[in-house]
């Protein structure tokens, strides 16, 4: 009999805060990651309380209030209604559930312990969301920074400099190089700001799509393992991702291949799935999954030695999991080192550029008025 949820007052043991209401904030938006979240981890909470999987699914369906994810999950209810494995089900809809999350819940449907694979499942898109949230908040800041020198700089060359190229006009010959130049630039850009301005979105749009070309992408994927510094924040963020998905599902069944099949889907940049690709290969040839990690000369040493060890202990998925959480902490750690490095060397910059414009503006003044004295 389908067990209806009217108010939330269950508790999840594991999280020990009440079930949620439900599974969206409403409306017919796209589902995303927050309601793969949210179904997953109520699922994981029904199936633990002894629910079936399909009076599981009819409860959820009716809580949600947003269209198409109670559409999705209609669909994942009728399917296993058919007689349909929750994975196959799953399967259908790759844009919400990744092949990492099929292949896991796959594992654990074979395995009996899908209540638990799906709690791990919530942990690992909470983990990776929180890692999206670092990185964003670690370069929300100097890019506001970045934005308001430039802000600032505009409006003095194209409002206050012009006030003063009448004045200035007497002494054009005494003026500083660096107050010609900026006069210059000023009129420039309030004589031609609209071409310029069509030019410059016209240049920005040549390269977003550019960037989303074959080509452009691959170029822009190897700038991220190549540029010092960015090359460190780019790889940490692809082993974290990476290696906790194989990690997790090599420890839950999942064979080699399919788990680093996954891993494809979750890592963006091309090179490093080039990587994924090579260790596959090295599986299938039988020389052993550590053997294409010891040729990557990205990879760290220390990685390297101890996906090795790892490998030959048995406790390969544990080994990853750990790597993954210490550079999920590391990342961390090196995103608040560059910020609290970048804010000061931010202000430095604008702060030189202010001083160079005013003086621009002061010292021809002064001469001004010694002119009329």
């Amino acid at each position: 009999m389908p067990i209806e949820i009217q108010q939330p007052i269950a508790t999840n043991r594991a999280w020990n805060r009440p079930v949620l209401p439900s599974l969206s904030l409403g409306g017919a938006r796209k589902p995303g990651v927050q309601d793969r979240i949210f179904f997953t981890e109520q699922l994981s909470l029904l199936l633990e309380t002894g629910t079936t999987l399909h009076a599981s699914l009819e409860a959820l369906s009716k809580q949600t209030t947003n269209l198409q994810m109670a559409a999705i999950i209609d669909g994942l209810l009728e399917r296993v209604m058919e007689g349909k494995s929750f994975s196959m089900a799953l399967g259908q809809y790759p844009e919400l559930f990744p092949s990492s999350y099929v292949h896991l819940v796959e594992a654990a449907e074979e395995g009996g312990f899908l209540d638990k694979i799906l709690h791990e499942l919530v942990s690992m898109d909470e983990k990776r969301a929180q890692l999206k949230r670092t990185v964003a908040s670690a370069l929300s800041y100097p890019v506001f920074l970045l934005l308001f020198s430039l802000g600032v700089v505009l409006f003095v060359l194209m409002v206050v400099f012009p006030k003063f190229a009448v004045m200035f006009a007497r002494i054009h010959d005494e003026l500083p190089g660096t107050t010609l130049f900026l006069m210059g630039v000023s009129e420039l850009l309030t004589q031609h700001w609209l071409p310029l301005s069509v030019g410059l979105v016209a240049g920005l749009a040549a390269l977003g799509w550019w960037l989303h070309t074959p080509d452009g992408n691959h170029a822009l994927d190897t700038l991220k393992m190549k540029l010092i510094f960015v090359r460190t924040i780019f790889l940490q963020i692809y082993l974290t991702q990476s290696l906790r998905v194989l990690g997790l599902s090599l420890a839950n069944g999942v064979s080699v291949m399919d788990a680093l099949a996954s891993c494809r889907d979750v890592v963006p940049n091309r090179i490093f799935r080039q990587f994924l690709v090579k260790v596959e290969g090295k599986v299938k040839e039988g020389a052993g999954f550590a053997a294409a990690f010891q040729e990557a000369d990205f990879i760290p040493p220390t990685v390297r030695q101890m996906v090795t060890t790892g490998e030959e202990s048995g406790s390969l998925a544990h080994v990853l999991g750990r790597i993954a959480d210490y550079y999920e902490r590391e990342l961390g750690r090196r995103l608040a080192t560059f910020s609290r490095i970048v804010e000061p060397a931010m202000l430095l910059v604008m702060g030189v550029v202010v001083g160079l414009i005013v003086s621009s503006l002061i010292l021809p003044i002064f001469k001004l008025s010694r002119a009329v004295g």
